[in-house]
């Protein structure tokens, strides 16, 4: 499954930064995942509790926000309503995609101790 491969390298990427503070605890990590980016959020939050067991993420919550896919024209910056032609209708340019297809790790809370 593709998720447990983006939870190993969410997981990599938080122990990174914890061992830059010595002895902080990981409470919770906020991630945004694209509903264009190929990944279930379902099955991602399935497998983080199957990897988190012995990381530093063991007691860390892990908070998902969905982020809906948005286009606009790369001419005039027009938003394109979903379900348009991906064309824009005021100056025929090509649109592009602006958001939707990220999986990105927006905060790590820390305890300090």
């Amino acid at each position: 499954m593709h998720e447990y491969s983006v939870i190993q390298s969410l997981i990599d990427s938080v122990e990174t930064q914890a061992k830059l503070h010595p002895g902080a605890m990981v409470k919770l990590l906020r991630v945004s995942i694209g509903e264009l980016s190929g990944v279930d959020t379902t099955l991602l939050a399935s497998a983080y509790e199957v990897f988190r067991g012995e990381t530093v993420c063991a007691d860390a919550v892990l908070e998902i926000k969905p982020v809906s896919a948005r286009w606009s024209c790369t001419k005039c910056d027009r938003a394109i309503p979903r379900g348009d032609v991906l064309r824009c209708a005021m100056c025929d340019a090509e649109v592009k995609l602006t958001s939707g297809d990220e999986i990105v790790l927006d905060q790590i809370e820390l305890e300090v101790l």
